[in-house]
């Protein structure tokens, strides 16, 4: 090594055999390394010579000039990395575990134990308890894979796959257990989810949702099953709070088609406000439909779609039973993400199969006693369209509580609230019962909708 570097210094060495001189290297260098919190680490021989793989590749050495030694540090540099590099794969993540999924740290029964076996059940039971977080109190596992945002899909981590026996597909329905998947190819595949995306610690009412991009590894002998290994990230998501958690109704969607009825059943307009508020948190483009106007006046649902219209928000009166406004909304689905959704009864499956005839979607009459919905549609389907694009056909929803919106943030997703917000004297107005609020100022003075306004003081209070 001496001879080496007294070669590169005098300048009669341009190159040289990298095997022998790693050779060199490891039997003649020691290393020397550094803390864990710096990545470099340094070699040291009786020659002084030295470098930092980090920061400018290994152009530093003792005693020799940076210029006429590039080249060896270059070499050397290129050899450390092979050394030291990481075998190529994902990262191992520690992630929480569900805590239903766990065994009970202790059993209830010892005193109905004691009376069926007497001093026997008393002799079996631990005299000690443990109070490490080790064994069954444990409730972290490592997952290799890929750490990611929580929002994106649910989870802390995205698995690893072996993508060479995995196919790529998207959620087409959620039956219980099982989920019907389409392949990229057009092959449709029932397949089950793998236990460890179920066990995770997650806010998710549910794991796999209609729209989910994931990849599936099919089963063997030409079965049509498979098993669901990872969900990809999500986007354009509606979701709602269900019993404390995060219930997604669809995923990966565009576009919302917020449908009503001008009657039977009549009209719910908080309702909509509601989905408005989930459109602007989601990115999601709203647009309002309003079905049955052949059972009203249309004269009479003028205001209401001017408020609508105003605000930026595209609203169609439509009539399944005339064919009035089918054609337009056909236009609207072609090629794009959607998801319908409203309450029950308001004729979202038979819009479906006036904008698609090929559909034949199975639909039902209100009841004539409540003039409600039956809840004919039971799950959430994505359905493609024969113009291009899909729509996710969901059930209807009575009740729809917002998940993850704080009541400070209420106001943000109303546009008409918008432009008053920061002109308030105090910072930090609710715009319910403050002085000097120019959001009450604006209603007082008719550029801001009464019942909208009173819409965002029921979600803000969280009626």
């Amino acid at each position: 090594m001496e001879a080496l570097a007294s070669h590169f210094q005098s300048g009669r060495i341009i190159s040289f055999d990298y095997e022998e001189s790693m050779k060199a290297m490891r039997s003649r260098l020691r290393w020397i390394p550094r803390p864990k919190t710096t990545p470099m680490r340094e070699m040291t021989s009786s020659t002084g010579l030295f470098w930092s793989p980090s920061g400018a590749r290994g152009r530093a050495a003792a005693n020799l000039d940076t210029d006429e030694v590039s080249p060896l540090n270059e070499a050397v540099s290129i050899g450390y990395d092979k050394l030291t590099m990481n075998k190529p794969g994902k990262k191992k993540i520690r992630v929480d575990f569900r805590k239903n999924r766990l065994p009970r740290p202790r059993s209830n029964d010892l005193t109905r134990d004691f009376e069926r076996e007497g001093e026997a059940a008393e002799d079996s039971q631990a005299r000690s308890e443990r109070l490490t977080g080790k064994g069954d109190m444990t409730r972290r596992r490592t997952v290799v894979g890929e750490a990611t945002a929580d929002d994106a899909a649910g989870f802390a981590v995205q698995r690893a796959v072996n993508e060479a026996t995995c196919l790529q597909g998207r959620v087409l329905r959620v039956y219980g257990l099982s989920s019907d998947v389409e392949a990229d190819g057009g092959q449709v595949f029932r397949c089950a989810t793998r236990r460890i995306l179920k066990t995770l610690s997650t806010d998710l009412r549910q794991v796999v949702v209609a729209g989910d991009r994931v990849w599936f590894r099919p089963e063997g002998g030409g079965s049509h099953e498979g098993l669901i290994e990872r969900i990809e990230p999500r986007h354009g998501i509606l979701s709602r709070a269900s019993r404390g958690r995060q219930q997604v109704i669809a995923a990966n969607v565009d576009q919302m088609l917020i449908l009503g009825s001008a009657a039977q059943p009549a009209l719910k307009l908080n309702l909509i406000d509601r989905f408005l508020v989930v459109a602007e948190q989601s990115g999601i483009r709203p647009i309002i439909c309003i079905n049955k106007v052949d059972l009203v006046d249309p004269a009479d649902l003028q205001p209401l779609a001017g408020v609508f219209g105003q605000l930026g928000y595209p609203v169609h009166l439509i009539s399944v039973k005339t064919g009035l406004g089918v054609e337009a909304l056909r236009r609207r689905l072609a090629g794009r993400q959607s998801t319908v959704v409203g309450q029950s009864g308001v004729g979202k499956s038979s819009l479906l199969n006036a904008v698609d005839p090929r559909l034949q979607l199975r639909v039902s009459a209100v009841s004539e006693e409540t003039e409600k919905g039956k809840h004919t549609t039971t799950t959430a389907c994505l359905i493609p369209l024969t113009t291009g694009g899909y729509v996710v056909d969901t059930p209807g929803i009575r009740q729809f509580e917002l998940w993850d919106v704080v009541a400070a943030e209420v106001a943000n997703f109303y546009r008409e609230l918008r432009p008053y917000l920061s002109l308030c004297r105090f910072p930090n107005c609710t715009h319910t019962h403050e002085a000097f609020c120019a959001v009450k100022d604006a209603v007082a003075d008719g550029r801001i909708d009464v019942r909208r306004y009173e819409s965002y003081c029921h979600l803000r209070s969280g009626e």
